[in-house]
Order: C-alpha cells, then structure tokens, then sequence
C-alpha cells in the first residue's frame, strides 16, 4: 500500500510538473514579439534608438517600428522620428524584412549664437527597408542589417545601409 501511495504521488507531480511546462508555453506563444533596438545610419538618419512590434503573436507576419533621434553638432541640431510598417518573412529566428514608412525631419542652424541668425526648417521623407533580421522567439539578443532607401521630391538614395542591435521579448 506504501509503494501504492508513493507512485501516485510520483505520478500526480510530473503531471503537474508537464502542465507547469505547458502553461510557460502557452503563455510565451500569446504574447506580441517586441524588441527595442539601436540602428546606425537607417530610417533614423544618423542613428536612432527604436520600438518594434507585430500586430498579432506569430513572430513573422505584419508589424510597426517607430524610433527618436536628436544630434547636435556645435551650433546644428538635427531631430528625427521615423514610423515603418515592416513585414517579416521566414522562420526560426531568421527573417527577411520589408518596410515602408517615413520619416520625420527638423533641423536648426544658429550660424552665429544669436537668435536673429538662426535657420530652421523640417520635413518629411520616405523610407524603405530591406534586410536580415536575427530575433530570437523566447527573447534575447537581436540583430538587423541591410539597406533603407530614402526617397523624397525630387530625390531618391537606394543604398542607404543600416545595422542593428537590440533585445527582444
């Protein structure tokens, strides 16, 4: 009767122990990929530090970036907000990535620390992306690269490269 005991007990924790594993599983597949990165050169400009989500719980599918960017050189001063909705293709971790957005642009000069001399302006111009993207589904270390074409009136650069750090969750 002991031994009877013992093993239903044994039974009873590894049941609860698989459901334990399932429900972590479960609740990890439910939750949006996010990750929040940092991008050097890209739709940000010179560089810009970003926020990234898919719209639904697959890692792969239709998604958003949005990011913020201040420089300021001497006098200059450049502020940037790129917004990108960006597909994911592929899958274990690896992805190929398409975007389409744009970026908002503002820049101040003050030429000569007055206020009477000082130049501003702001404007709005299109972004493309196309790369690789490394993100792990269970979170971690990210990785993005390749090229973001700009384009405005008048103006189109195609080779504009950006690469990426990050964590995901």
């Amino acid at each position: 009767m002991k031994k009877f005991i013992y093993l239903l007990c044994l039974l009873a924790s590894i049941g609860t122990a698989t459901r334990a594993q399932q429900i972590t599983k479960t609740d990890s597949l439910n939750k949006r990929p996010q990750a929040v990165f940092f991008e050097i050169l890209g739709s940000g400009g010179l560089y810009s530090v970003n926020y990234d989500t898919r719209f639904s719980t697959k890692p792969d599918g239709l998604g958003m970036k949005v990011g913020i960017s201040y420089t300021q050189v001497s006098e200059a001063s450049l502020f940037t907000l790129p917004l990108q909705l960006n597909y994911l293709l592929g899958k274990s971790e690896k992805y190929f990535e398409v975007g389409l957005g744009a970026t908002y642009a503002s820049a101040a000069l003050d030429a000569f620390g007055d206020d009477d001399e000082s130049e501003s302006g702001s404007t709005v111009f299109g972004t493309m992306t196309f790369g690789y993207r490394k993100q792990p589904l269970d979170g971690g270390f990210m990785f993005r690269g390749g090229v973001s074409p700009v384009f405005g009136k008048g103006y189109f650069i195609p080779y504009y490269p950006y690469i990426s750090f990050g964590y995901s969750f």
